[in-house]
This record gives structure tokens, C-alpha cells and sequence, in this order.
């Protein structure tokens, strides 16, 4: 029996609208991973937001790195230096400071960020993927689909440590 659409992984539901051709595997793993953290942290305690099972990073962590990755490699994306306040929140990636944010908050940063994303991706000319943009304080060059390629693989692998920690923290 075949399944659903809406049950098949987001590469397998076919073209996601006005996203240029060349940018829909980065669109349907943005979508994925969205549909992934969705699922992994429905139910997760907020009191187990900033633990440390065996030392790895928490799963807080991941909610934010996730957020912060997306925002910085797309802004890279676009040619753009990082501002004051994404180095500010890159700082406090992990930490948990001050008044914590809950599960669900950090869920619905980074399907907010997901959204920024794929608004981008749709505005991106497929002819400037292979222009040369500058990563980080030293302007190490990359091109805009290394940095969007990078941004969909950077999520998913964090998707996987998210998932990993969250499930040894819900035994």
C-alpha cells in the first residue's frame, strides 16, 4: 500500500512552490527537520531542557544552534556580515540564563527561522548560487548554495544528537 502524501518524508510530497529547482532539497530537508524537532519535542519536559546526559550537549542547546545556524549561514548567504545581536545569541547558544525559555518557545524560534529561510530560498536567483560570499570574521569564501547546502546538512546532523539526547533524557 502506498503511503499518503502527507505521511512521506517532504522530498517525497514532489515540488514546494515558487522554490527554484535547484534550492528544493535544501527547501524540503529545511521542512523535514522542522517536522522532526515538531515531533521529538511534543510532550519534552521543560525541566529537562538543559541536561547533560553523559556530558553531550542538551537538547536546549540543539533548539538553539539549530535557530542560530539558520540565521547566520543564510545571512552569510545573502553577502551580509553577522550583527551585534546574532553574535550576541551565538554566545548564548547552551546556556541557559536568566529566564529560560520553554520547549515550546525554542520549537516555534526555530519554525520561525525555518519560514526566514524558505522565504529566502524563494527569492534566490538560481543565478547567483555559484557567487563566492564570505563566512565569519575571516571571510573564509564559500558560494551561496555551499552555504544553503550547508545549512540544510548542519541542521539535519543536529536533528540527529536532538533526537539522540532527547530520547536517552525521556527513559
Amino acid at each position: 500500500m502506498t503511503p499518503s502524501p502527507e505521511t512521506r518524508e517532504v522530498w517525497l510530497r514532489g515540488p514546494l512552490p515558487a522554490v527554484p529547482s535547484l534550492l528544493q532539497p535544501v527547501a524540503h530537508a529545511l521542512l523535514q527537520a522542522r517536522e522532526e524537532v515538531d515531533a521529538l519535542m511534543r510532550d519534552f519536559p521543560d525541566g529537562l531542557l538543559w541536561e547533560r546526559p553523559a556530558n553531550v550537549a542538551s537538547v536546549g542547546f540543539h533548539l538553539q544552534h539549530l535557530t542560530g545556524v539558520l540565521d547566520r549561514l543564510f545571512t552569510y548567504a545573502r553577502g551580509e556580515s553577522l550583527s551585534s545581536a546574532q553574535l550576541t545569541a551565538l554566545s548564548l547558544e547552551g546556556k541557559s540564563v536568566g529566564q529560560s525559555p520553554t520547549v515550546s518557545e525554542l520549537v516555534n524560534s526555530f519554525s520561525v527561522q525555518v519560514d526566514a529561510a524558505l522565504a529566502q530560498l524563494r527569492r534566490t536567483d538560481e543565478q547567483t548560487l555559484t557567487e563566492i560570499r564570505g563566512v565569519g570574521r575571516a571571510q573564509i569564501p564559500s558560494t551561496v548554495l555551499g552555504l544553503f547546502v550547508h545549512a540544510a546538512e548542519h541542521t539535519m546532523r543536529h536533528i540527529g544528537q536532538l533526537s539522540v539526547t532527547a530520547r536517552i533524557l525521556s527513559i
